[in-house]
């Protein structure tokens, strides 16, 4: 049954065919060697059912206020603020790159969207400091895996969803690791840099130019701030949380002037296109892993592993493994919803902390964003740097392995994740 529902899929997505579609076809293939009478019962049921939760209205309210952000020009007062802070520095434009997903991260959250902001400021400027094109576009689709693990994240809402693990841990969980892959990007930049004899910027602005900067962007700063300690502090739920965050957004845009009529209702239907795509695949995917689990086949994977449930770190490896080739193929917001309750009873056996594996899915998940053959991050660099996505399909894998190894290192010292939701919690 697997095999079969396994083939259907890949034939669906290979002949194009929009990715819900595809795994409603994988669902009528599992039904079909269950039980066809139950399609008209359970799998409307399912369908349905996924996508019925509190917890998951979050995800176009942190969308939207991501958005709101954009139109009300907060992104480019934390733009200017990078700048300062490292522009002056030798590679400036690359790591002004990095530091400003590191704050666009705590405004929305989605890899793609910071790649498509950046790119088409940033490439041409690094570009014009002497970068290649194809570096320029590689880090900027790199450096954009930070948007989903620094809080807010759409995975981990996703992810405590499937799981019943904290939303305000996962959060906080996912502050030193986001801040340690922005680290390894912007070392990997300097070692480019220094070696390509890159010039060194205009020198440090001042104190004084700084804090005017750093004053201008406070509101957009505060944003995340705000998100996570509402959530662990527990005044707020992350819906609540993620509804503030909009008010919060929308009335500085107002009283500043930046956000008109027109800008809010780009906003408005730029989110409802982005969360009518994210629901629809999840009200598929939950239908298929309905069957999976009616199949029993997370109980199969549990006894295929048990041998190594006494080694946490080789049950994530494998895991990891497993999540880095299916997310090559699939669609990340899918292949979270079928593979972490697969994951899920694996990783308790073997004793590994709920927010560590969510921590580690997601970076999994989102290094898939900059694989090939389907990593959307890298068909949207690849468009806003004018570049051959084949040409940028083979210069992206230093960067995969930056990342690889910062996930490695997750895995080997688990306190990186758990640390500050503990010391908190």
């Amino acid at each position: 049954m697997t095999l079969a529902m396994l083939a259907v899929f890949i034939v669906h997505v290979l002949l194009g065919l929009p990715l819900f579609i595809s795994l409603l076809a994988t669902a009528v293939v599992g039904f079909a060697f269950v039980d066809l009478s139950m399609i008209p019962r359970m799998m409307p049921q399912q369908f349905f059912g996924g996508i019925d939760a509190f917890s998951l209205m979050a995800i176009p309210l942190f969308i939207l206020a991501g958005n709101l952000m954009n139109a009300s020009k907060l992104t480019d007062r934390l733009m200017a603020l990078a700048r300062l802070l490292v522009g002056h520095l030798r590679g400036g434009m690359g790591h002004v790159n990095v530091v400003s997903s590191v704050f666009f991260a705590g405004v929305n959250g989605s890899a793609v969207a910071d790649t498509s902001a950046l790119g088409s400021l940033l490439v041409p400027a690094m570009r014009k400091e002497g970068y290649s094109t194809a570096f320029a576009a590689g880090l900027t689709a790199g450096s954009s895996l930070i948007g989903p693990i620094i809080p807010p994240s759409i995975f981990m809402i996703l992810y405590a969803s499937l799981t019943n693990t904290s939303v305000g841990d996962l959060f906080l969980a996912g502050v030193i690791p986001g801040l340690l892959l922005g680290a390894a990007f912007m070392g990997m930049n300097a070692v480019y840099a220094r070696r390509k004899g890159l010039p060194r910027g205009d020198g440090w602005p001042g104190a004084r130019q700084l804090g005017i900067a750093a004053l201008g962007a406070l509101p957009a700063l505060m944003a995340p701030f705000l998100i996570v300690a509402g959530i662990v502090m527990g005044l707020v739920t992350p819906t609540e949380s993620g509804a503030l965050t909009v008010a919060y957004v929308a009335l500085y845009g107002v009283l500043a002037g930046n956000l008109s009529l027109a800008g809010l209702w780009r906003a408005c239907v730029d989110t409802t296109r982005l969360t009518a795509a994210i629901f629809v695949i999840m009200a598929a995917s939950s239908t298929v892993s309905w069957l999976l689990s009616y199949a029993q086949v997370p109980n199969q994977f549990v006894e295929l592993l048990t041998p190594y449930v006494d080694n946490p770190v080789v049950i994530l490896l494998l895991l990891s493994l497993i999540t880095f080739i299916t997310g090559m193929f699939m669609e990340e917001v899918s292949a979270l919803m079928l593979l972490t309750p697969i994951f899920a009873p694996v990783a308790m056996m073997a004793g590994i902390d709920p927010v560590h594996l969510g921590i580690i899915i997601t970076l999994n998940i989102t290094i898939a964003l900059i694989t090939p053959p389907m990593g959307a991050c890298v068909f949207v660099a690849a468009a806003v740097s004018r570049l051959e996505i084949t040409a940028l399909f083979r210069t992206i894998w230093p960067f995969v392995v930056i990342a690889l190894l910062v996930l490695v290192a997750l895995i080997l010292v688990p306190s990186l994740t758990l640390w500050l939701p503990t010391t908190l919690g």
